[in-house]
């Protein structure tokens, strides 16, 4: 069973720069409070770290 994380936008756009909007929405979020479950991968992990700022994350069992 593989791990998958459980990534909530917490935190608005207003004011972030042109890549860090990009990178919230290849993630799939888009407006505060919005939620997405996504594989545990490296490369996810990295887009995650760019706005962790801006995100809430947790582990889930996927």
């Amino acid at each position: 069973m593989s791990k998958k994380l459980k990534v909530k936008q917490t935190k608005s756009l207003i004011g972030q720069s042109h890549p860090m909007r990009l990178t919230i929405q290849g993630l799939g979020l888009g407006r505060p409070g919005s939620e997405v479950v996504v594989a545990n991968t490296p490369s996810f992990r990295g887009a995650i770290k760019k706005v962790m700022h801006l995100v809430k994350v947790e582990e889930v069992n996927g």
